[in-house]
C-alpha cells in the first residue's frame, strides 16, 4: 500500500510536470506550433521529444516484465531504440530537417504521388496506433499495482491522461515534458537499479540465482526471435512519424542531429536497470504477475519519498510516450488526409481543432483495443508495431531521401501498399515462421528495384519540400 510519503512525492512530481505542460500551451499559437514547433526547437527539446515518446511503458515496465520471464533478451527493445536514434542523427537529420516537410507521407507524396502518401499515412498510423495499446497496458499494470482498482477503470484513466498531456501543447508539450522526464528517469531508475543490484548480491548473487542461459543471454528466446525483435525496433524507429517529427521540428540540422544522438545514447541504460529489477523480483517473488515486477519493487524496496518519485516518473513515462504516439498519428491524419484530401481550404484554426479532436478519437480507439487484450505482453505490441511501421516506410523513405532520381513513382506506391499487407497476412497465417518484418522488407525491396528498373515508366517526381 502507498504511504503518505508516497502520495506527497507523487503529487509533487506530477504537479511539476503538469506546470511544464501548461507552460508549453503558451508556445502554441497556430497549427505549425502544435505539430513542429514552427521549427524553433533546440537540441535539448529535440532529445526530450524523442525520449519523451521512446522511453515509456514498454522500455520500463515492459522491459522489467520480459526480463522477469526470460532475462537479458528483454534488453533488445531499448538497445534497438538507441541504435535507431543514433542512425537517425547521423544519416537522416540533414535531409529530413532540410526537407521543409511536416510528416513522412508528405515526403513520399512529393516523390511517389498522392496515393503513396495516403497509404503510407494509413499503414504507419496503424503501426503507431498498435504501440499506443502498449502504453495503456503499462498504465494499467502500474495503476492496479498501486491501488485496488478495476483494470478497466485503470485503462480509462490511462487513456484520459494521455489525451490531457498532448491535446493542449502538442509538440512543445511532448518536448518539454520529455526533458523533465529524461532527468527524472535517470535519477529514479538508476537509483532503483543500484538498489536491486545491491539487494540481489551483485554479480555473484544474480549468477547464483539464475542459469547462464537463457537468463544472461541476449538471445535467450532464440537467435532468430531476438534478432528479429532488435531489427524490428531499429527499423521502427527509422520509420515512425513521432520520432522523425522531432527532426522536422529542429531549429537546424545541428540541433536535430545532436538531439536524436543524445536520445540514442541515454536510452539503453534505462533498459539495463529495468532488467536488473526484473531479475531481482523473479528470484525473490517467482509467483507474481510479471507485469507488476517493477511497480512492486518500487513500493517494497525504495524509500517512500523516492518510491513516490519513481512511481510518478513511471506514470509520466507511460503517459508522455502515449501522448507522443497519439500526436504522431494525429499529425498524419490532419495534414495528410484531412488537409490534403478532405478540406484543402481549411483555416488554420480549423486545422488546429481537427488535430485536437483526432487526438481524442485516437486515444479512444486505442482504449477499446486495450480492453480486449488486457492480459497480453506489453513488448509484444511494441515489437509488432515497430515491424508494421518499418515494412511500410523504411525502404520507400530511404529511396525518397537518397535515390529519388532512380526510383519510379508507381513502384514506390505499390511497395508502400503491398509490403505491409503481405507482412500482416503472413503474421496471421504463419505466426511461428519467419518474422513478418523480413517478408515485408523483401517485398518492398523487390518492388522498388524490379519495378523501377524493369516494369514501370517514371512519371512523377518533384523536389522534396
Amino acid at each position: 500500500m502507498l504511504s503518505l510519503s508516497h502520495v506527497i512525492s507523487i503529487i509533487a512530481t506530477l504537479f511539476l510536470v503538469t506546470c511544464v505542460g501548461i507552460y508549453s500551451l503558451k508556445k502554441v499559437k497556430n497549427s505549425k506550433d502544435f505539430t513542429v514547433g514552427r521549427k524553433k526547437v533546440d537540441a535539448p527539446v529535440v532529445a526530450g521529444m524523442v525520449i519523451g515518446t521512446l522511453v515509456g511503458g514498454a522500455a520500463t515496465i515492459g522491459t522489467a516484465q520480459l526480463a522477469y520471464e526470460v532475462g537479458f533478451s528483454a534488453w533488445w527493445f531499448t538497445l534497438g531504440c538507441g541504435i535507431g536514434c543514433v542512425i537517425l542523427g547521423l544519416f537522416y537529420a540533414k535531409p529530413l530537417n532540410e526537407s521543409g516537410a511536416t510528416t513522412v507521407p508528405t515526403i513520399l507524396v512529393n516523390v511517389y504521388g498522392e496515393k503513396a502518401g495516403l497509404m503510407a499515412s494509413i499503414f504507419s498510423s496503424l503501426g503507431i496506433f498498435i504501440h499506443i495499446t502498449a502504453q495503456i497496458l503499462s498504465a494499467v499494470a502500474l495503476i492496479t499495482t498501486l491501488m485496488p482498482i478495476d483494470p478497466v477503470i485503470a485503462a480509462v484513466v490511462g487513456a484520459l491522461l494521455i489525451v490531457c498531456y498532448v491535446v493542449f501543447g502538442g509538440v512543445w508539450g511532448t518536448g518539454y515534458v520529455g526533458m523533465i522526464k529524461m532527468f527524472l528517469l535517470y535519477f529514479s531508475m538508476v537509483t532503483a537499479g543500484f538498489v536491486a543490484y545491491k539487494l540481489g548480491g551483485g554479480i555473484s548473487g544474480f549468477r547464483a540465482s539464475f542459469d547462464p542461459f537463457p537468463w544472461f543471454s541476449l538471445f535467450g528466446r532464440g537467435v532468430s526471435i531476438d534478432l528479429a525483435a532488435a531489427f524490428s525496433t531499429v527499423v521502427g524507429v527509422l520509420s515512425t512519424q513521432t520520432y522523425l517529427q522531432a527532426i522536422f521540428s529542429g531549429r537546424d540540422v545541428r540541433a536535430a542531429r545532436r538531439g536524436t544522438i543524445v536520445a540514442g545514447l541515454v536510452t539503453p541504460p534505462i533498459g539495463f536497470v529495468c532488467i536488473l529489477i526484473g531479475l531481482f523480483m523473479k528470484a525473490n517473488f517467482p509467483a507474481i504477475a510479471s507485469k507488476q515486477a517493477l511497480p512492486l519493487f518500487v513500493i517494497n524496496y525504495l524509500p517512500d519519498w523516492l518510491g513516490g518519485i519513481v512511481i510518478a516518473t513511471l506514470l509520466i513515462s507511460v503517459i508522455a510516450t502515449g501522448a507522443g504516439l497519439v500526436l504522431g498519428v494525429s499529425t498524419m491524419f490532419t495534414h495528410d488526409i484531412y488537409q490534403r484530401l478532405i478540406s484543402p481550404g481549411a483555416t488554420d484554426k480549423k486545422i488546429l481543432l481537427v488535430s485536437r479532436l483526432s487526438i481524442v478519437a485516437i486515444a479512444g480507439l486505442s482504449l477499446l483495443i486495450t480492453l480486449g487484450n488486457m492480459n497480453s505482453f506489453i513488448l509484444q505490441w511494441s515489437f509488432l508495431s515497430m515491424g508494421l511501421r518499418g515494412s511500410t516506410i523504411l525502404l520507400p523513405l530511404l529511396g525518397a531521401l537518397f535515390a529519388r532520381k532512380w526510383i519510379k513513382s508507381k513502384a514506390g506506391t505499390i511497395a508502400i501498399a503491398l509490403a505491409p499487407t503481405v507482412s500482416t497476412i503472413w503474421a496471421i497465417l504463419m505466426p511461428n515462421k519467419m518474422d513478418p518484418l523480413y517478408i515485408g522488407l523483401v517485398i518492398s525491396f523487390l518492388v522498388l528495384t524490379v519495378g523501377s528498373l524493369v516494369v514501370f515508366p517514371k512519371k512523377h517526381t518533384k523536389n522534396i519540400g
